[in-house]
């Protein structure tokens, strides 16, 4: 990024929000996101305009009353738009790339159509290392759950750059891509560090190879 955020008094405290179920952005991962909902493109005008920054966090849909909007999960990462592009038809192609994770303090009552909040990164001022704990992170168990939830789902995977990958971009794109549910996609995002995660993805992916395995129906869809 052209920008340095070296802690949580470079980031603003109010963000716009951007609820999305299943998905996950990591520090300096990258989301590349299609925008066409009305709203969505009045934020993305909104953001271009002042910081570029966006927050994303999972709606927790769980038992909420229709036609109300869904409560949202209290954890969430703020990203900034590094790549950007008009489409012709009111759409917007642009790319998040994550910057650090956030706790909700307050969503806010606003005129505008899309949600926005009070936020605190306080609890997360790692994320504005690059690379932090990376030493800790055991990339064997990584690459060994990797490579049974390849064979087990008949995959191809670009070995060589996973092999060049450092521990940080290697395990925080993989809890990116992967099909995991919101339960456990939230619980990779709450991981309290880079080893943490690691090992939550490593077992969380053991647990859906044993499921392919016997047969079961995977709980992580």
């Amino acid at each position: 990024m052209n920008v340095v955020y070296s802690g949580p008094f470079d980031l603003p405290d109010v963000i716009p929000l951007f609820p999305l179920p299943s998905a996950l952005l990591l520090p300096r991962g990258q989301m590349p996101l299609n925008i066409f909902e009305p709203r969505y493109v009045a934020m993305v005008d909104d953001a271009l305009k002042t910081s570029r920054l966006i927050g994303i966090i999972q709606p927790d849909t769980a038992d909420h009353p229709r036609g109300k909007p869904a409560e949202l999960y209290q954890v969430g990462c703020v990203g900034r738009i590094t790549q950007f592009a008009e489409t012709g038809d009111n759409r917007y192609i642009l790319t998040l790339t994550g910057v650090a994770r956030f706790s909700l303090r307050e969503e806010l009552a606003v005129l505008t159509p899309y949600r926005q909040a009070s936020v605190n990164y306080e609890p997360f001022t790692s994320d504005f290392v690059a690379r932090a704990g990376e030493d800790d992170v055991d990339r064997q168990a990584v690459l060994t759950s990797l490579k049974s939830f390849v064979e087990a789902n008949d995959l191809q995977i670009d070995w060589k750059g996973i092999s060049a990958a450092s521990n940080e971009a290697l395990v925080n794109a993989l809890c990116m891509m992967a099909p995991f549910g919101p339960r456990e996609k939230q619980a990779l995002l709450e991981a309290i560090d880079l080893k943490m995660r690691a090992e939550l993805l490593v077992a969380i992916t053991e647990i859906e190879v044993a499921r392919r395995d016997d047969g079961s129906e995977s709980p992580l869809q």
